[in-house]
């Protein structure tokens, strides 16, 4: 069994080394209430190399690797690796991140900036997708597991617009 994962550690090293990225997924979720538990980070990551540079300085010290590979399977995470693929559900010795090139219902990173904003998180500032985003995202994925969640997240949006 895999250690917890250390959301605080994964997100001030992204935030450090300034990977531009969109939180999504169920930490969003959480940022804007949802109780329900999530395991891993879910990231929006830009795809400019400059960033992708960031990205592997950012977890390369982390010791990434491909999340249910079997072990001593070939992997290297670097810039090239980064480049030719898209998405990527890792672990990593703090554990479970995934990072997303792009998402359904999101699009790319800039196609979802303007449906993000600034929240604060582990003491830091970190750009987060926004509840209608997480919605519409959900929505399009179609997952249990989402519509699972979706309804949560559609009663915080009422209680937001009835306060």
């Amino acid at each position: 069994m895999t250690a917890p994962t250390d959301f605080a550690t994964l997100l001030q090293r992204l935030l450090s080394s300034h990977v531009e990225f969109i939180l999504i997924g169920g930490v969003a979720g959480n940022v804007h209430g949802s109780a329900r538990a999530t395991y891993d980070i879910d990231v929006l990551y830009r795809r400019t190399s400059d960033n992708l540079a960031r990205l592997v300085e950012a977890l390369g010290p982390l010791e990434p690797y491909l999340r249910g590979a079997p072990p001593g399977l070939p992997f290297t995470f670097d810039v090239d690796t980064l480049r030719r693929g898209l998405n990527f559900t890792l672990t990593t010795s703090s554990g479970d991140i995934d990072l997303l090139g792009e998402v359904t219902g999101g699009g790319m990173y800039d196609d979802l900036l303007t449906a993000s904003e600034e929240v604060p998180l582990f003491g830091r500032s970190c750009r987060c997708a926004t509840l209608e985003a997480l919605i519409r995202m959900k929505r399009a994925a179609g997952r249990p597991k989402d519509f699972e969640a979706l309804a949560e997240l559609e009663a915080l949006r009422e209680e937001r617009r009835r306060q």
